[in-house]
């Protein structure tokens, strides 16, 4: 690989289902309902207990599903973007090649919108329940500041959410939706993830997987603006990779439903006049 092509940050999303074996052993013991049952249960008690008629089953019980990852160069080039284990999409093998691909790009920079609360700990716990090792991501023998599993450590991963809400002293409302939003690119278009688990149920792998790289592209574009607010890229400079990242989706359109939908819903951003 040249070394201007070198994968210096990978852009990625998950999205995960409960593992109804799990839920029904561990909140039922006593009533031996299948999965699909322990699941609908234990929805439906969430919705009951939180009142906003959200259902989203922690992520301790969530085996990923589709892991979509955007390859970036260290000049923010977008490479390609890749879902993991295409067509079975089998959480032992995407835990896996996720952090086999990692470390085979020399530990590149993850970049995410909230990872630190879900995708990453969705990731390392299925390592833990499959058996995989991963020192380098968790290296805690290193001074804190070094490792990488520090939250303050942007070399190891920079999670958006992190950065517009300094680290949690105020909230992000409207997520990563809004803020694509507020420079012109689709955000949610008619699906979001508490959809996924009957996605799921009915068999839609595919268009999970293309919802996961819209995402994706959502956090690219989002990142690019940061590097703008930070200082490290140039407005112009923001734009013109924009540009490339838009001919790059021209490209591939025809061939992925993904980049389809997201360049019909492709929205306009122009800089205010002076």
């Amino acid at each position: 690989m040249e070394p201007q092509s070198k994968v210096s940050y990978l852009v990625f999303d998950v999205e995960a289902v409960a593992d109804g074996d799990l839920v029904s052993k561990l909140r039922y013991p006593k009533d031996s309902l299948s999965a699909a049952d322990a699941i609908a249960r234990y929805r439906a008690e969430l919705v009951a207990e939180r009142g906003d008629g959200k259902d989203f089953i922690p992520y301790t019980f969530m085996l990923p599903i589709s892991v979509a990852i955007g390859k970036v160069d260290a000049q923010y080039r977008l490479l390609d973007v890749t879902v993991l284990d295409a067509p079975v999409f089998r959480p032992h093998v995407i835990t896996k090649r996720f952090w086999q691909g990692w470390s085979h790009y020399e530990r590149p920079t993850f970049v995410t919108f909230n990872g630190r609360g879900y995708d990453l700990p969705v990731l390392e716990l299925a390592a833990f329940r499959y058996g995989y090792s991963i020192p380098y991501w968790f290296n805690v023998d290193d001074r804190s500041f070094e490792q990488a599993r520090n939250r303050f450590n942007f070399e190891a991963h920079i999670d958006l959410m992190d950065l517009f809400t300094n680290f949690g002293a105020s909230r992000m409302v409207g997520g990563l939706n809004l803020l694509a939003n507020l420079i012109g690119k689709p955000g949610k278009t008619g699906i979001d993830g508490s959809q996924i688990q009957d996605m799921y149920n009915a068999g839609r792998l595919d268009e999970i997987n293309d919802y996961c790289r819209c995402d994706v592209l959502d956090t690219y574009f989002v990142f690019l603006r940061t590097r703008v607010l930070l200082g490290k890229l140039k407005l112009e400079e923001e734009q013109q990779l924009v540009a490339d990242a838009k001919l790059w989706l021209e490209e591939r359109a025809g061939a992925s439903p993904a980049y389809s939908h997201y360049l019909e819903h492709w929205g306009s951003w122009e800089s205010p006049a002076e």
